[in-house]
């Protein structure tokens, strides 16, 4: 019989321990919506399949301090979460909010849920929310068409605490021990990390991105306001094939355009993006399987010529294995890194203003059936429980722009929010619906 190596990845470690440090942490929200009501049995057939692939498993920790902890089986929550009022349509951002900011923990659980609100006169929305830790958004992706098409996996993962704890200690401090070779690496490797990226204090902050903790308020949690834009397939290409570019290189120039207009650029006036990059293969197990590189557009001339752009994205994966190494290199030592470090990382990521720009392509058509029938609306967006004393430490947050297409649509979600924590929903459609005309792109803003 195979054992199967159950061990977190180390960018999933360091995710884990990075929520367990700053006490937050981004979950993965999709959105389904049915003009004509949703089929509860379908969609609780979706649900078992959920937990029995990718998603079914949660993080049970090492004993020792700087262990690496692992995966355990686990199916998912009991059953759906189902309101029994019915809701306005008026009312469905503000459930989605809800929604999205009521626990999930992918170590005691639930690493993800999934709800229905009922509609007044007919119809339901469906949402799902996972922890960012278990999944990422190509992840995800499968595991969701997995479960719609019936299709199940046996990750092989034991039951919770199948491990004694004297077992658990021996074995975890092997493991460790054959570690510590790659840690002497990492370590010169993050030596080297922090001096280019301005982690030993050189450097100056950008402009408008690091405001003063105000006292009075600031343990209050923020909705950051969201808007999903829906644009014809079609339309999305032939425009972008207008301006010189690709799908692609639309989604970054719309990213980086939504940035400018926001305010969200580097002291120069110039848009830094951060684009992942999947690494996801057949049967990857991993939560977070990829990587990412950056490029510096001028958010100025995108919506007039893509073509600078497109050829920066080409540049820019020409040297993803150096990116690559950058990221992943340090990872050895993140069992080791204290609290505290984790927090002053916060401050230096957070003090970037930097955009991601999370494009997750084509997707397979079941994803837009998870009771077996077609949606009327489909949506992937990214939240987080958010302070306004975060807000204000950062000046504002920009929540990395979702992009995908199914059934037609191609759809764009954008997450913002100023750092005094006044953004509201209008105000964010508008600032969206001025980057569609920018672009003469016709989209619907929801």
């Amino acid at each position: 019989m195979t054992v199967v190596d159950n061990t977190l990845d180390l960018i999933d470690q360091a995710s884990f321990l990075g929520l367990r440090a700053l006490g937050h942490g981004p979950v993965i929200q999709y959105t389904w919506t049915y003009s004509d009501g949703v089929d509860l049995e379908g969609l609780r057939r979706f649900h078992r399949n959920l937990g029995r692939g990718l998603l079914g498993r949660r993080i049970e920790r090492s004993p020792l301090p700087f262990g690496r902890h692992r995966w355990v089986d686990w199916p998912g929550p009991a059953d759906i979460e189902v309101a029994q009022a019915e809701l306005p349509a008026s009312g469905i951002a503000d459930w989605l909010d809800g929604q999205a900011l009521s626990p999930v923990d992918p170590e005691h659980g639930p690493s993800w849920r999934l709800a229905v609100q009922p509609l007044a006169g007919g119809g339901a929305v469906v949402t799902l929310v996972v922890s960012h830790t278990v999944g990422d958004g190509v992840g995800i992706a499968l595991a969701v068409a997995d479960a719609a098409n019936g299709v199940t996996r046996d990750l092989g993962y034991p039951p919770p605490r199948t491990r004694a704890r004297s077992h658990a200690v021996r074995q975890d401090a092997r493991l460790f021990i054959r570690d510590i070779p790659a840690m002497a690496k990492a370590l010169a490797a993050a030596v080297a990390l922090a001096r280019n990226n301005g982690l030993d204090g050189a450097g100056p902050a950008p402009r408008g991105k690091r405001g003063p903790s105000v006292a009075g308020g600031g343990d209050r949690e923020v909705v950051l306001p969201s808007v999903t834009v829906r644009i014809d397939v079609e339309n999305w290409d032939a425009r972008a094939a207008e301006l010189g570019g690709t799908g692609t290189s639309l989604a970054l120039g719309f990213s980086a355009r939504l940035g400018r207009r926001l305010g969200w650029v580097s002291p120069d006036g110039s848009v830094v993006l951060s684009v992942p990059v999947n690494e996801r293969i057949d049967g990857d197990t991993r939560g977070n399987a990829l990587t990412g590189v950056r490029l510096t557009v001028d958010p100025d001339t995108v919506q007039s010529d893509l073509s600078g752009l497109r050829a920066g994205l080409k540049t820019a994966l020409s040297s993803l294995a150096e990116a690559r190494h950058e990221l992943l290199a340090p990872l050895p030592l993140t069992p080791m890194v204290p609290k505290a470090l984790a927090r002053r990382l916060e401050g230096v990521v957070g003090g970037t203003a930097v955009i991601g720009c999370s494009n997750i392509g084509n997707l397979d058509p079941a994803v837009n059936r998870p009771d077996g029938t077609e949606a009327d609306f489909f949506a992937i967006r990214m939240a987080e429980r958010i302070t306004l004393d975060h807000l204000r430490r950062f000046g504002g947050t920009f929540f990395p722009v979702v992009l995908g297409r199914v059934h037609g649509a191609q759809f764009v979600s954008i997450g913002y929010c100023n750092a005094d924590g006044t953004t509201n929903r209008e105000e964010l459609a508008a600032v969206t619906g001025e980057v569609l005309d920018d672009f003469g792109l016709t989209g619907t803003i929801e």
